[in-house]
């Protein structure tokens, strides 16, 4: 059997006829992973695999022969980024070689849930260093511990950060799907990047309790996959309140179980689709794909309210920053604290850092830890005045009062541009002057991107948020979208971009 590009719930009905087993889709995705991630145009996306993944597969067919299934991810294999506790014979490390041979503790929350719901984790996914926090003149993609990841579709080019495995992994099939995290654009840029759908959830609709942490009060983890209604399924599979985190309390009675129910191909007719033009960058190719998008909601009866311009975008970029350092602190020494890590401080991290620079820091430094490290407690009043800023720039002066004045269901703007030249040199080449993940990122509001088109063979998102909790309605909207343009083709691993495309 060749691995195609199986949907879950094709993948569900052909383990339910006996086509296929778990077993051998694991044995499957992991000879891929040897041919494509490790051979062949070496993504390396994969940081490591699960040695138990054929046997909990094993295990979950014979669940399946006895008449018993979990549910839609029943034996489906999902790859998870590298800053997700695992208590397995996996390590958590965030890519760090300070954390190398750090087993968790336990799983965190969510991935008791899919283990839970009957996934098998396939293994961990590269990342940017610390999720990208890490230096100012960083490589997205690379980590000390898992070195480069490359994007599948133009090998030397960037997968973007900090979910860049999670991305590369999910557009080269080397998956059925992932889960990545994000606190400023890091599973929106390496899914439009990489050409696959990428839900980034309101802050507490998914636990963030065993995530190697930048910032709690932007934080969160999210699926990627290669369509709206897979990174549906693994979205509502993975909810529930927490009590290791305080903000899934407020996920009661806004979350769903099954966020399948709200796929309509239909869905787009007679939505209210604010254009964010002030937020559009100059970039006159994204701005061709990005209006033929639009035409496509029109054709399909969606009203485009164009300009529908947010206020403020540009005005917490300063404060942002402020609480990311602090909270990175506080977050990280809470962190390692409850782990056996050789590093149980921020400031151990730094020092093992420079005394290991060779191998740890050949590319860029670590100059945000180091001024992370100078930063207060959070009780400090520069802290909680950038906190309080934020939110309400984002929040109450920001999207809600574009999605009220205009009577919005959503906002839309390119989600980027094509990717950039890796250049360990110099470090991320991003030259993009569109703003798509930030607003949505401080405010903790939820952003999905999908595919929208390519240049010169490199591809190009589209996003839509909204407010707090709106999921459903951005699953309605982007599975429409998707299903109308079906627009995501797979890579072809090219070696340098094809300018005659």
């Amino acid at each position: 059997m060749t691995l195609q590009e199986w949907t879950i719930s094709e993948l569900q009905l052909m383990m339910n006829t006996g086509e296929l087993t778990a077993r051998r889709l694991a044995e499957l995705y992991l000879e891929r992973i040897d041919a494509i991630d490790r051979n062949g145009p070496k993504l390396n996306s994969v940081i490591e695999t699960n040695p138990d993944a054929l046997t909990i597969a094993s295990s979950l067919d014979d669940e399946r022969r006895r008449g018993k299934t979990r549910g839609p991810l029943h034996g489906i294999p999902i790859l998870i980024k590298d800053n997700i506790d695992t208590h397995d014979q996996m390590q958590t490390t965030a890519g760090s070689l300070a954390l190398k041979g750090h087993i968790a503790p336990c799983d965190a929350f969510i991935v008791k849930k899919l283990r839970s719901a009957g996934a098998m984790i396939l293994g961990k996914t590269n990342l940017s260093e610390w999720a990208n926090f890490r230096g100012k003149r960083s490589v997205s993609g690379w980590s000390s511990r898992g070195g480069l990841t490359r994007n599948p579709y133009v090998l030397d080019r960037s997968a973007c950060g900090s979910s860049s495995g999670s991305s590369a992994a999910v557009a080269a099939n080397l998956c059925a799907a992932a889960i990545g995290t994000e606190t400023d654009g890091s599973i929106i840029c390496p899914s439009q990047t990489n050409s696959i759908v990428g839900i980034k959830p309101t802050l507490g609709l998914w636990s963030r309790s065993g995530i190697i942490p930048i910032a709690h009060s932007q934080d969160t983890a999210g699926p990627m996959a290669r369509t709206v209604a897979d990174a549906a399924i693994l979205l509502g599979a993975l909810t529930g309140v927490d009590e290791r985190d305080l903000a899934t309390r407020l996920s009661k009675k806004q979350a769903f179980t099954d966020y399948t129910q709200f796929l309509d191909e239909n869905g787009l007719k007679g939505a209210r689709i604010g254009v964010a033009r002030k937020m559009m960058g100059t970039d006159k190719r994204v701005i061709k794909i990005f209006e033929s998008c639009l035409d496509a909601m029109r054709q399909m009866e969606a009203v485009i309210v164009d300009p529908a311009d947010v206020p403020n975008f540009k005005k917490f970029g300063k404060t942002e920053m402020e609480v990311l350092h602090y909270e990175f602190k506080a977050d990280l020494n809470k962190y390692l604290a409850g782990t056996k890590a050789r590093v149980k401080t921020m400031a151990e991290v730094i020092k093992f850092n420079e005394e290991n620079k060779d191998r740890v820091m050949p590319y860029f430094g670590q100059e945000h830890m180091e001024i992370a490290q100078e930063k207060g407690s959070l009780r400090d009043k520069k802290y909680r005045d950038a906190l309080a800023k934020n939110h309400h720039l984002t929040r109450k002066e920001g999207i809600d009062v574009t999605m009220r004045k205009y009577r919005l269901d959503a906002i839309v703007v390119p989600s980027g541009g094509p990717s950039w030249t890796i250049d360990l040199v110099n470090g991320d080449a991003n030259n993009w002057d569109m703003e798509s993940t930030s607003l949505a990122a401080v405010a903790g509001y939820p952003h999905i991107t999908v595919p929208a088109g390519y240049i010169f063979g490199l591809p190009v998102g589209i996003s839509f948020f909204a407010k707090a909790w709106q999921e459903p309605t951005l699953i309605k909207l982007t599975n429409a979208f998707e299903q109308a343009t079906k627009v995501r083709k797979p890579p072809e691993f090219l070696p340098t971009a094809n300018l005659n495309l």
